[in-house]
């Protein structure tokens, strides 16, 4: 994602408060100069640019709080700087590049888009993802994908503990090492029908270069779909 043009309105967040600011991004129809925004001094704030619901550019300069760029359809979001918990939350469509780190629950419930976190991501990355896609160019903390029942979660480092935990139709690629694998997840062999997904996120992530064989993938075993009793402890 390359930054934003010279022409984008500055919406200063120690001049304006942040209700103001997401009135601002949420009233752009995505069209002339006003499709282009650079937010400045965020100072952690949380919710900066939730609900976006066009097609424009924001570029956050600093780091954000909670649930930054959350419930986000259409909108490029880059935030320059780290991004607090829930970064991406519910996320619809469109694009959110985080430069730095995430805390827990990155990309949590989406529906669609991509997440790119240049960084690390802590716990639950990816819980409860609906269909979205997500590349963390660093590690991934425990839990991440827990229930996550579709879209896809590429790791170009290490994955933590119980990764995968009660997953469903998701996806999991990782490059590095996997602490353990959780209730009913395991490694599935590489297809080229995989090879050609993962290849397309990478270039779509700035990840061109990496080979897509250095990876592998982890998915569900599907024995906990239905109810067991034998399965009970696994639940």
């Amino acid at each position: 994602m390359n930054s934003l043009k010279s022409n984008a309105a500055t919406i200063d967040l120690c001049e304006r408060t942040l209700r103001e600011a997401n009135f601002a991004l949420q009233a752009s129809n995505g069209s002339g100069e006003s499709g282009y925004f650079k937010v400045t001094n965020p100072g952690g704030a949380h919710a900066i640019a939730c609900g976006l619901d066009a097609p424009v550019d924001v570029e956050i300069r600093g780091h954000a709080g909670y649930f930054c760029a959350g419930m986000n359809k259409l909108a490029r979001v880059r935030v320059v700087g780290n991004a607090g918990q829930g970064v991406a939350e519910n996320m619809m469509s469109g694009l959110v590049w985080v430069e730095g780190d995430v805390s827990q629950c990155a990309g949590a419930t989406a529906h669609g888009g991509l997440l790119v976190v240049d960084g690390n991501a802590a716990a639950r990355c990816g819980i409860s993802l609906k269909g979205g896609d997500i590349v963390v160019k660093g590690n991934v903390g425990h839990m991440s994908m827990f229930m996550a029942q579709a879209g896809r979660l590429v790791v170009l480092g290490d994955a933590g503990d119980s990764l995968g935990d009660s997953i469903y139709e998701a996806r999991i690629y990782v490059r590095g090492q996997v602490g353990t694998l959780g209730s009913d997840c395991l490694e599935k062999p590489m297809g080229a029908e995989h090879l050609a997904e993962l290849g397309e996120l990478l270039d779509r992530s700035g990840c061109e270069k990496v080979d897509a064989g250095e990876f592998r993938r982890f998915g569900s075993a599907r024995n906990l779909y239905n109810f067991k009793v034998e399965n009970l402890d696994d639940y």
